[in-house]
């Protein structure tokens, strides 16, 4: 039986969500409220000691990292293949999943929590807010969304992660100026990674006006939002209060998004 440790506005539990939904595998879900902090209990420390989601359990085996669970549950229900046969094609799914973990998916936690959560948070009393901050099995991370509630916009990592960003639609624009999907001419992985990153732009309100238009990302986008796989993936885990807050915070904060965008 396969367990999902999940969240609903995680990027990473939605990627994961998306392939059990196109591969039509069942799974029994655990919603992890990260907001809350329910991902430092000491239950789920036990099978995640990142303290972060998702987790996936096959039959009492941990599989950790959404990259990898997806790629695991690629090998395990071979039906439906999510990785190309092509090995060039594969290597753009990889080149496609690698830039993902190590650019886009660390500062989009930077624009998410400074757009948005650290709005939302700032409505707990003080002493739930300072628990919060403390709480994170790694030192640096534990620096670093500090540095997001407390100096916001004003943090070193806001304009990096405004330009990455830039760069990830960019990317996806050249891509698809060849092919139909990000690897080649088939869904892959690559197209499922990157979904959930370029979604969170349309939940913050920031996708449509962002200032260099891109068709064809724009298209792409449309037809992955049509797929039969994108509501139970990544809308319906999405508590509507949370998809307010992202959407009414991030439109608040587009002026200090585009002002960068403006100047590069």
């Amino acid at each position: 039986m396969l367990e999902l440790y999940h969240h609903g506005s995680s990027v990473c539990a939605a990627k994961v969500r998306m392939v059990l939904a196109e591969k039509d595998m069942a799974w029994t879900g655990h919603y992890i409220d990260i907001l809350k902090g329910e991902q430092f209990t000491p239950e789920y420390l036990k099978i995640n000691p990142k303290a972060v989601v998702p987790t996936l359990v096959d039959d009492g085996t941990i599989i950790r990292e959404s990259t990898v669970i997806c790629e695991y549950l690629d090998h395990i229900h071979p039906a439906t293949p999510l990785r190309p046969s092509n090995p060039v094609e594969a290597a753009r799914m990889r080149v496609w999943t690698k830039f993902v973990d190590e650019y886009v998916h660390p500062m989009c936690a930077t624009l998410t929590f400074t757009c948005s959560h650290r709005v939302t948070m700032s409505r707990l009393p003080p002493e739930e807010i300072e628990s919060f901050l403390a709480k994170s099995p790694d030192a640096g991370q534990r620096k670093r969304k500090r540095e997001w509630f407390e100096l916001g916009f004003q943090g070193p990592e806001f304009i990096r992660a405004v330009q990455v960003h830039e760069k990830l639609l960019a990317d996806i624009d050249t891509a698809l100026a060849n092919h139909d999907w990000l690897a080649g001419d088939s869904l892959s992985l690559a197209d499922i990674g990157v979904l959930p990153y370029v979604n969170r732009l349309a939940m913050l309100t920031m996708l449509t006006p962002w200032p260099t238009p891109r068709p064809r990302v724009l298209d792409w986008f449309e037809r992955m939002k049509a797929r039969a796989s994108f509501e139970p993936a990544v809308n319906k885990y999405l508590p509507e209060s949370l998809a307010n807050d992202l959407r009414t915070n991030g439109a608040e904060s587009w002026p200090e998004v585009e002002k960068i965008l403006r100047q590069a």
